[in-house]
């Protein structure tokens, strides 16, 4: 009798301990599920908050890291113009020696002109919608670069371009014919 009681104590700990173990896995559970929907919550708040934001034509976003756009008024000046498509606004990079030397942020459908001294430059074109200011891109030797879109990011480029006393134009629409079609690129590459 008092070995039946043992095995039936022993069994009602062992109901109990499962027991605990699946409640606590459910309240595991529970957890990760309400984290899930307060971080989709919070992404669903950023979005409605800046899926409708752009920035001016000719904005730089990114002057804290680049510096702003300065006009070429020596000898021997070139520019490069670029209109965007008018689904998607664009920021522009132009490097030199892979440093960022000109970047502007140009509304979808418009275009925008920059002046630069003579020499090579490969520009990189940023898409998207919805500017969030508060994005972080990537970390550079100057901080980190915030500000980006939030809804149809994509990120391409052309090869390096020498320029010596010309108007280098991109028309980033597409064109039956076109002679253009930028190369993929990422976020690293083009920032």
């Amino acid at each position: 009798m008092a070995r039946k009681e043992a095995q039936r104590i022993e069994l009602e700990e062992k109901r109990k301990s499962e027991e605990a173990v699946r409640a606590y896995k459910l309240e595991q559970e529970q957890i990760k599920r309400e984290e899930r929907l307060e971080q989709e919550r919070q992404e669903k708040d950023i979005y409605d908050k800046y899926i409708n934001n752009s920035l001016s034509t000719g904005s730089t976003p990114y002057s804290y890291c680049y510096g702003k756009n300065k006009s070429c008024s020596e000898y021997g000046c070139s520019q490069i113009k670029v209109t965007t498509p008018y689904n998607s606004d664009v920021l522009v990079t132009i490097k030199r020696n892979d440093i960022v030397v000109r970047h502007a942020y140009i509304k979808a459908g418009s275009s925008y002109t920059f002046e630069i001294p003579d020499g090579t430059y490969q520009p990189f074109f940023y898409y998207g919608k919805g500017w969030n200011p508060e994005k972080v891109m990537k970390q550079t030797s100057s901080g980190t670069l915030k500000g980006g879109f939030i809804s149809n990011e994509s990120f391409g480029k052309d090869s390096p371009q020498r320029l010596s006393n010309e108007i280098l134009e991109y028309r980033l629409i597409l064109q039956h014919n076109g002679n253009f079609s930028t190369q993929p690129s990422n976020v690293n590459d083009a920032l």
